[in-house]
């Protein structure tokens, strides 16, 4: 898409937006980044605190090498350079919930620089967006406000949690780019199993810093949208604050920079705070931790075993003949591409690509499921195309059993048996149902030959209902126009 799509006319001309994403990402380890105490989500508040979480005196912190591993993995999934040598600072500040007064984080020399992704636009085509940073930082716990009238309470399972703090550059130009820039990401998270990207459960959280322009000239004072918790509302968030930041330009006042909250209910951002600048937070590497220094040789074996991530698996589906359209629909979530695979497994690609985005697709849908519970499994389903494949049945008698799989749980192959389904193939038959229809239509047998070429389709659809529309369609066609052209 050219930049041009993406201005937004204002009531003195037009302008630009600039946006730079700040995703968390909850790294999956069953143990903290500095202590042994679990991860699991839902757990009993304060049920999963050790004391280095709680930030009892004499506590030191010990790093969890399985999060650094899985930092590693996911800068080289973002094609950035996974530093060797990393430091651990102290990000200083105060709240109720963050019992040690400051955060552990990396600030000057983070564990992943320089790196990008391609994201998929609506008009098919690509665009590059840089990434900046990668670096491993402690989450801090929850503050719970409706437990108690007068009281708050805190939880702190939360604190300590590995997260991975991924800043893009200011590359994004719509809330279109936002939203394919955090799809991509996440579904590389997911294919390296270094995150599970559920933003409902805050194991994914979005802060989005968006300014405006006019084009080309220089960056705009930005807002800071803070804890955006689906790639939805990050997109609408974005779109109320570039509008927000336009209106107040062209009244002639200024941008004020500030972390603002998006309210979803009421469809708006508001102020939260002034927004803090780097030295605020009084960074300093934090004395209880070595610098981190990690072996080329490890970087090089994770290299080594990297899984085949979504671009990689597009390109080849589309290899086997796919569109580009289907394979990157496809690789978007990797149950779907291995549901897919499953099915095309032996058989023609671009037929198991056409069921699973249309008719499976559709059902799950319908029923409210998801692909990690398909209502049809990939064997099932598969079995249906063989009976395709080796004529059986119809495209047309496949839609059919499909629904019948759907509501009974029976293979393709019981359901055509069981109700006699099979594609009528004998020559005989066909042509006996085809030279009856013709007999009773004899007066549009006349105007086809006059002709009148649509009726063909007409006779099509007399032996087809003749036939319980079981009769081969290929053999079907070619019969009907011998008949009625010899």
């Amino acid at each position: 898409m050219s930049e041009n799509k993406n201005l937004i006319q204002g009531k003195t001309g037009v302008w630009e937006m600039v946006i730079g994403l700040e995703v968390h990402a909850q790294v999956i380890s069953k143990a903290k980044l500095f202590s042994g105490a679990a991860t699991a989500f839902g757990a009993d508040a304060n049920a999963q605190v050790s004391f280095v979480d709680a930030a009892m005196p004499g506590m030191l912190p010990v790093i969890n090498r399985v999060c650094v591993e899985q930092a590693i993995k996911t800068g080289l999934g973002i094609n950035a350079t996974v530093n060797t040598l990393s430091v651990f600072d102290r990000k200083n500040y105060f709240y109720a919930d963050l019992p040690q007064g400051y955060q552990i984080s990396q600030f000057t020399q983070p564990i992943v620089s320089d790196g990008h992704l391609m994201i998929d636009l609506a008009d098919g085509t690509e665009k590059r967006i840089g990434i900046t940073r990668l670096h491993l930082e402690q989450d801090a716990g929850k503050s719970l406000h409706d437990q108690d009238p007068r009281l708050s309470y805190i939880d702190l399972n939360r604190s300590g949690i590995a997260l991975m703090e991924i800043v893009s550059e200011p590359d994004i130009r719509s809330s279109e780019e936002a939203a394919a820039y955090l799809k991509k990401l996440r579904a590389i998270l997911r294919y390296l199993e270094t995150c599970d990207g559920n933003m409902e459960e805050g194991s994914m959280r979005c802060d989005a810093n968006v300014s405006v322009r006019r084009p080309g000239a220089e960056f705009g004072t930005r807002c800071e949208i803070k804890n955006v918790n689906s790639i939805r509302f990050v997109a609408a968030a974005i779109d109320y604050e570039a509008r927000r930041q336009i209106e107040i330009l062209e009244d002639g006042g200024s941008i004020r920079q500030e972390t603002r909250l998006w309210d979803s209910a009421k469809g708006e951002t508001r102020a939260m705070r002034s927004k803090e600048q780097a030295h605020d937070y009084r960074y300093f590497p934090d004395p209880d931790l070595l610098p981190l220094e990690i072996d080329p040789a490890e970087i090089d074996a994770a290299r080594a075993a990297m899984p085949e991530l979504p671009d990689a698996r597009r390109d080849r589906y589309m290899a086997l003949g796919l569109s580009r359209y289907d394979a990157s629909v496809l690789v978007a979530e990797k149950e779907t591409a291995l549901y897919f695979e499953a099915v095309a497994k032996g058989r023609d690609a671009k037929t198991a690509a056409n069921w699973v985005t249309v008719e499976l697709f559709g059902a799950l849908n319908k029923l409210g499921k998801t692909i990690e519970e398909p209502p049809v499994s990939a064997e099932a389903l598969g079995g249906l195309i063989d009976l395709i494949a080796d004529n059986t049945i119809s495209t047309k008698i496949a839609k059919d059993v499909f629904q019948i799989m759907l509501e009974t749980g029976e293979s393709a192959a019981e359901i055509v048996e069981k109700r006699g389904l099979r594609q009528v193939t004998d020559t005989g038959a066909i042509e006996a149902a085809i030279d009856d229809i013709l007999a009773k239509n004899a007066d549009k047998v006349a105007e086809f030959r006059s002709g009148k070429d649509k009726l063909f389709g007409f006779f099509v659809g007399q032996v087809m209902k003749a036939t319980g529309g079981k009769a081969n369609p290929g053999m079907l066609n070619d019969l009907l126009r011998a008949k009625l052209e010899g």
